[in-house]
C-alpha cells in the first residue's frame, strides 16, 4: 500500500509498522528487511530506515550486527512494570510543575489541553493521542528539570505505541480528558499533592485498565489474523 500525503507519510508509515507488531502480525523475532518494507509501502528506503530508527527508540524492535532489525519482545509483566514507572516520574513531573511552572508553561499546558478536547471531539483516537502527548510534554517542560524532562521523555517514547493502543479501548479517550481536566487544575491551583497523585492515577496501568489494555492488543491481533486468512 501506497502512502499518500508526503508531510505524514513518516508518522503514518512509522504507525502502520508499530501496529503490525502490536498485533502480533510481525511477532517477536521477525526480520523488518528495509528493502521488502519499502516495497511493500511504497516508499523509498530513507523513510523506512527513519521510522525503524524510531521504533528501535521506542524498545519495539533491537536492531541487531549482522541480523538487521528484528521485532522484540516485551511480555506483560515487563510491561506494567514500565508503566508504574512512567507513573512515578510523571506523578513527579506533576508536583514540581505545580511548584515551577511560568506564565509561559500556563499557556502551554491549556492550550495543549484545548488542544485534546478538540480532537476528542472528532472521534478519532489517533488524533487524540498526537495532542496528548504534546500535553504530557508541555507538563514535564513546567516542572523545571531539565533531567526529569529527558527521563520522562525517554520512557514516553518507549511507551508510545501502548498509550496510543490502549486508547482504542471504548470510552478511554473520554476519560483521559476528564483526567486531564482535574490535572490542569491541580497545577494551575498549586496543588502538587493532587497533581501527582492524579498523574500516577492517569498513567498507571493495572486491574481492569490492563485487562482492557491487553484484551485490545488480543483483539486487534485476532482481527489482523482473520483479515490474513
Amino acid at each position: 500500500m501506497t502512502l499518500s500525503a508526503p508531510e505524514d507519510a513518516p508518522l503514518k508509515l512509522r504507525d502502520r509498522i508499530e501496529n503490525e507488531i502490536l498485533t502480533g502480525d510481525m511477532p517477536p523475532g521477525f526480520r523488518l528487511d528495509e528493502v521488502t518494507l519499502a516495497t511493500r509501502f511504497g516508499v523509498s528506503r530513507t523513510p523506512i530506515r527513519e521510522a525503524l530508527f524510531q521504533l528501535a527508540s521506542a524498545g519495539l524492535i533491537e536492531i541487531r550486527p549482522r541480523r538487521g532489525a528484528v521485532v522484540a519482545e516485551v511480555g506483560p509483566e515487563r510491561l506494567v512494570q514500565m508503566f508504574e514507572v512512567m507513573a512515578g516520574l510523571e506523578g513527579m513531573a506533576g508536583r514540581l510543575a505545580a511548584r515551577r511552572h511560568t506564565d509561559a508553561d500556563r499557556r502551554s499546558l491549556t492550550d495543549a489541553h484545548e488542544a485534546c478536547r478538540r480532537a476528542a471531539e472528532t472521534g478519532d483516537a489517533d488524533a487524540y493521542y498526537y495532542e496528548n502527548e504534546r500535553f504530557h510534554h508541555a507538563i514535564y517542560a513546567a516542572s523545571r528539570n531539565a533531567f526529569l524532562i529527558d527521563q520522562c521523555a525517554a520512557l514516553h517514547r518507549r511507551l508510545k505505541p501502548y498509550r496510543r493502543i490502549q486508547l482504542q479501548v471504548k470510552n478511554r479517550v473520554a476519560n483521559s480528558l476528564a483526567e486531564h481536566e482535574a490535572i490542569v487544575a491541580a497545577i494551575l491551583n498549586l496543588d502538587g499533592d493532587a497533581a501527582e497523585r492524579l498523574l500516577r492515577d492517569h498513567i498507571v496501568i493495572q486491574g481492569d485498565r490492563f485487562s482492557d489494555l491487553m484484551a485490545s492488543m488480543s483483539e486487534r491481533a485476532g482481527s489482523t489474523a482473520a483479515k490474513g486468512r
